[in-house]
């Protein structure tokens, strides 16, 4: 088939690059001039594991094309996905000023049928306002689709390519159709195609979102509560993840969620139930829980040295971007952790595998970045491990205490175990979970 994908984004890229992995012919769009150059040279501009392969193979084989021309993309194509930025606005809805921008352009091109689908997490209702948008400019016959993305960022071609469900939210046969055909290579296995209205679609991609953030709020107001009665978060997370009626996945405490989805689309779901008179008490306490949350380690930092003058000390930072297999910062934690410490006198050394290329160009945090981790270690008096890469696992605690000037670990991630990080001589806190520095705090 052939399909075009407005937007260049990270889902776009990857919804793109997948479809034209299973023989579509795709053509993308982008106005961004730099991007579109970097892409034709055969450059990804993100970091997702799997995804460059792809992208090499169906670009050499003519496969995969980019383009700044709509009016080409629309003449080229049968299914035109929609996959532009939804940004928050101050308010915590939804801008949908690309979506709908491009949408009353493309019904000023449109010459025969084509199906739109809105890839782009939306609110309630875009589907309509798409439909009325293009309609305004033409009376050739279309269709307007929801399919919401349900992409993790680190395993995103995994989840397109091997998808737990799809979803498709339409009422034209004719639409449901095109769209079966499409995905039908994705789901031979036999997992499932769900198909629905529309407005129904929209509230399954935020319901999914809001829900898996509500997991880990409840999960970090438990730990925030094993802390002062002297229970063990792990062993509470164990006892409630075999319970086939919980589940075991989105249960580990931290300092926070963060990225492109979560932060957004609990904060657009929220101000939508505000649209039609409803209080999501819920959402309202998951966004408080997980503000707040971003603060414990700073708080845990402050009781450890007595002071929120911190002039004079220096932090090793493991981890910046707001989840490990990802380059991205959005909403990141580790962001909102540093810029605390600098502001009350700090130093900052971090290390990232992929994210600090982000950080320098998109903040002005005053932070030294390391070639290594170890390097963001030289001269520290405490390590912060915030995102929980892999290669962070397994350190080398002998190593680790060569380079600081204090051994002192906080854990923002619960990576270590208790006894092992103070076997080697290490001052330790963790989330959710008593070390001997910090019962013996409590006992006196």
């Amino acid at each position: 088939m052939k399909v075009a994908v407005i937007g260049t984004g990270y889902v776009g890229l990857v919804t793109g690059t997948c479809f034209s992995e299973a023989g579509n012919d795709v053509l993308c769009v982008d106005n961004n001039p730099e991007k579109l150059a970097m892409l034709r040279a055969g450059e990804v501009p993100i970091y997702e594991p799997g995804l460059e392969t792809l992208f090499e193979r169906n670009t050499k084989e003519g496969r995969l094309n980019f383009t700044d021309s709509l009016p080409q993309a629309v003449e080229f194509a049968d299914i035109i996905f929609l996959a532009l930025p939804t940004p928050p606005m101050e308010d915590g809805s939804a801008d949908l000023k690309y979506v709908l921008g491009v949408a009353n352009e493309i019904g000023t091109l449109l010459k025969s049928y084509k199906v739109l689908v809105n890839k782009s997490t939306v609110p309630v209702g875009t589907a309509d306002k798409v439909r009325a948008a293009v309609a305004s400019q033409t009376d050739v016959e279309f269709d307007v689709v929801s399919n919401p993305e349900f992409l993790r960022e680190g395993f995103a071609v995994q989840d397109f390519m091997k998808p737990e469900r799809i979803v498709i939210g339409s009422r034209s046969e004719r639409a449901i159709e095109m769209m079966r055909r499409l995905y039908k290579p994705f789901v031979m296995s036999g997992n499932p195609i769900i198909f629905m209205d529309e407005r129904s679609a929209e509230v399954t991609k935020y319901a999914a979102n809001s829900f898996l953030a509500t997991k880990i709020s409840f999960m970090n107001e438990i730990a925030n509560l094993c802390e002062r009665v002297g229970a063990d978060v792990d062993n509470v997370r164990r006892g409630i993840g075999t319970d086939s009626r919980i589940g075991k996945r989105f249960l580990f405490p931290g300092v926070g969620y963060g990225g492109s989805c979560f932060p957004k689309d609990v904060s657009a779901l929220f101000k939508t139930s505000q649209e039609y008179a409803y209080d999501f008490k819920i959402l309202r306490s998951v966004m408080e829980v997980n503000e707040k949350q971003k603060s414990v380690m700073v708080e845990k930092i402050i009781d450890f040295y007595g002071t929120e003058n911190l002039s004079g000390k220096t932090f090793g930072v493991w981890g910046l971007a707001f989840k490990p297999n990802t380059d991205d910062i959005r909403e990141a934690p580790a962001l909102v952790i540093i810029d605390r410490l600098l502001r009350m006198g700090a130093k900052v050394k971090a290390y990232d595998p992929e994210a600090m290329e982000a950080v320098q160009k998109y903040t002005n945090l005053d932070i030294e970045y390391a070639d290594n981790q170890y390097g963001a270690l030289a001269g520290a008096d405490a390590l912060l491990l915030i995102t929980e890469w892999n290669e962070f696992r397994t350190p080398d605690f002998d190593r680790m205490k060569a380079s600081m000037n204090g051994h002192v670990l906080f854990d923002g991630r619960n990576v270590y175990d208790i006894e092992t990080v103070e076997s080697q001589g290490f001052t330790y806190f963790s989330i959710g979970r008593k070390s001997s520095t910090e019962q013996q705090s409590v006992s006196k």
